[in-house]
């Protein structure tokens, strides 16, 4: 009787400590740009430059260094000095209409072009993110038109 029990608590706590392991964790680049690595070293081979508000997967976190995944899926390790906790999305569409309202039968609040990154401020769990754009404005959009929620 013990055995089928502890099988069970160890079956719930993979199952949780799974479940943890696939929560995604997004920062921000904060400087106006930053470089990504190869490796986590200044002297490591530079890939990319990358500018400010870019939304980044947290993959791994050393000391001083995150390795990152951008919305292309690839790898790279950045400075943890260049990025932000405040977290930003970056449209996928060549055209995203951002509502008032998370409905589109609601009133436009603005337009957003591919690539544009939008603060994020809340997923709403219903497949609409609510962002608000570099002037203050506010809205909603799909969060399937975003890469960084």
């Amino acid at each position: 009787m013990k055995l089928p029990v502890a099988l069970s608590i160890l079956l719930i706590a993979l199952v949780t400590a799974a479940g943890s392991t696939h929560a995604l964790d997004y920062v921000s680049v904060a400087d106006s740009s930053a470089i990504l690595y190869d490796a986590p070293s200044t002297k490591a081979k530079k890939i990319f430059v990358v500018n400010r508000y870019l939304p980044l997967e947290q993959v791994v976190s050393l000391d001083g260094w995150v390795k990152v995944r951008d919305s292309s899926g690839s790898l790279a390790w950045i400075e943890k000095n260049a990025l932000s906790s405040k977290r930003f999305v970056t449209v996928m569409t060549p055209f995203a209409i951002v509502y008032q309202a998370a409905d589109e039968d609601a009133p436009v609040a603005f337009n957003a072009d591919q690539q544009v990154a939008l603060e994020w401020l809340e997923s709403l769990g219903n497949g609409w993110v609510e962002v608000r754009d570099p002037d203050g404005t506010t809205g909603y959009l799909r969060a399937a038109e975003v890469w960084g929620d």
